[in-house]
């Protein structure tokens, strides 16, 4: 496993070294951070090259981290927090794609980094799995991908102005916002 590793590094390094912002190997699991810009050349080529064969994509998620850094629980000690997770989490959302490849059963962890408002493009164009996956990150964060074929809503009405996954969502729901099935 650590073959595909290597030469999944080394080939990212001669195509997008300019599109990596940080690679992370932790218990065997490989995460990438790339430029937003970057998502769709870089995952058609993870696809598209026959060594590295990345054929499936397994999950599309978000993280929404606003307040992150500022709401640390209190501890008796003084814990700073090391400035590359600061650079990590200097935007609000993380668009996480699981990536998986058949052929040298390895998988990876793509991630996207996105500020409020912002939009990405949909990799429903490279893997077709995305559309469902893309849908459920709209309705859940709000977060809209440019191009994709069918961007609705996949859970909640069209009406429902809220996103329930979104730091600023009350745990408990907003009463009277969302009508309830009658027994």
């Amino acid at each position: 496993m650590n073959n595909i590793r290597e030469l999944l590094l080394k080939k990212l390094n001669e195509q997008f070294s300019s599109a990596i912002e940080s690679l992370n190997n932790f218990r065997d699991e490989t995460t990438i951070i790339i430029k937003k810009e970057y998502l769709i050349s870089v995952c058609t080529f993870l696809r598209d090259d026959t060594e590295l064969a990345f054929d499936s994509l397994r999950d599309v998620t978000a993280v929404d981290y606003s307040g992150f850094l500022q709401n640390q629980p209190p501890h008796d000690h003084d814990i700073s927090v090391p400035e590359k997770i600061q650079q990590q989490l200097d935007t609000r959302f993380q668009i996480v794609y699981n990536v998986y490849s058949m052929k040298n059963n390895f998988r990876i962890r793509l991630k996207v980094k996105l500020n409020e408002d912002e939009k990405i493009a949909t990799v429903s164009t490279v893997w077709k799995s995305a559309n469902w996956y893309e849908r459920e990150v709209y309705d859940m964060f709000g977060i809209t991908f440019d191009g994709h074929p069918d961007m609705r809503r996949m859970y909640l009405p069209e009406e429902f102005q809220f996103h329930p996954l979104r730091k600023e969502f009350p745990l408990m729901g907003i009463p009277g916002s969302l009508p309830l099935p009658k027994h």
